[in-house]
């Protein structure tokens, strides 16, 4: 038997924003692999293994797939939004760089999802319209001194930003530390949509000038994203449009 290995987006958190190409591929898996809250995603069925694991082996996790497809099972590694996008994409071609010689020869395929990112610009109208850029602001696996050039660099482009992974209860000071400095280099009110468990039952969209937010405003189940100096709002009786203008003065 010929194995593959599909590295799969499952959207932000409804089903009906998983693609089709990936709901083909779950259809075909005979495993499944990813953190435990993705695995719990997919509806268990006959000839079908689930295999859950914590969110910091993603390495491990990667490489237990790959072992997996080396031995003809046909394994989709799920993540939520896009898997190229912070998240198990990258992490199986570092298991395949490092692996053995057999890994670089399995068919292994990236299935494009729905980031939490679009996602959530899409909810509030469209401000990631012109030029924009996204940061993770967790410093796990990278030193918190380049969170902070980026921020830095991010203002001094004029980019809309999009941050992932704001804050948790294990790092709660560095969202803060990230809004101290964006209020300390932006003059204007520019918006702050605070888009939290979009998609979801649970969705909440908050918009606020960037002087009125407060870190308590987002957790890990929150997309932030900072408007540029040239986002707007429309105002109306229902929730306010937030855009982008596709265009910038010279």
């Amino acid at each position: 038997m010929s194995g593959w290995l599909a590295i799969a987006g499952l959207g932000p958190g409804s089903d009906a924003l998983v693609t089709p190409e990936v709901t083909a591929a779950l259809a075909e898996a005979t495993d499944i692999v990813g953190y435990i809250p993705y695995v719990a995603r997919v509806a268990p069925r006959p000839g079908l293994t689930l295999h859950a694991s914590d969110n910091r082996v993603e390495l491990d996790r990667a490489a237990h797939a790959l072992a997996l497809a080396a031995a003809g099972r046909r394994v989709v590694v799920v993540s939520s939004g896009d898997p190229g996008v912070f998240a198990m994409a990258s992490a199986v071609f570092e298991a395949v760089e490092a692996g053995p010689e057999a890994w670089r020869d399995l068919d292994i395929r990236v299935l494009p999802g729905i980031t939490a990112m679009l996602a959530a610009a899409a909810r509030a109208g469209a401000p990631l319209g012109h030029d924009f850029c996204a940061i993770n602001l967790s410093d796990n696996l990278k030193p918190w001194a380049l969170v902070e050039k980026r921020l830095r660099l991010s203002v001094e482009a004029d980019f809309a930003m999009a941050f992932y992974n704001p804050r948790s209860q294990a790092r709660p000071e560095g969202f803060a530390r990230a809004l101290t400095l964006l209020q300390s280099l932006c003059a204007d009110a520019r918006p702050v949509i605070f888009a939290r468990a979009v998609t979801t039952p649970e969705e909440t969209i908050r918009v606020v000038p960037l002087p009125e937010a407060r870190p308590e405003m987002a957790d890990m189940r929150t997309m932030v994203i900072v408007g540029s100096s040239l986002t707007r709002i429309i105002p109306r009786a229902a929730a306010p449009i937030v855009y982008t203008p596709r265009s910038a003065p010279e």
